[in-house]
């Protein structure tokens, strides 16, 4: 499933990159295209910070990258009520 994600990763910033860049830089296009290539690259951007964030999240499930130094609600909390604020 990770490699899925990963693939979707690449293809999804290879879309936002592509046509964002078309979006940008082309000069004959009608407004019809230039909304279209701006959706494409808006999805593109969306689906790669989601296929990201989930392999990171993959990737701290499984050992291979080093969980994040969050807090537990509890230690949170705790922490909160200590600061007076």
């Amino acid at each position: 499933m990770n490699k899925l994600i990963a693939i979707v990763n690449v293809v999804a910033w290879s879309g936002f990159w592509a046509f964002g860049y078309i979006a940008l830089t082309a000069q004959d296009l009608t407004d019809r295209q230039l909304i279209i290539a701006s959706l494409l690259a808006f999805a593109g951007f969306i689906m790669g910070i989601v296929a990201y964030l989930r392999l990171v999240r993959a990737a701290e499930a499984s050992g291979y990258a080093k969980k994040t130094n969050q807090l537990d609600a509890a230690a949170r909390n705790r922490a909160q009520s200590e600061g007076g604020m």
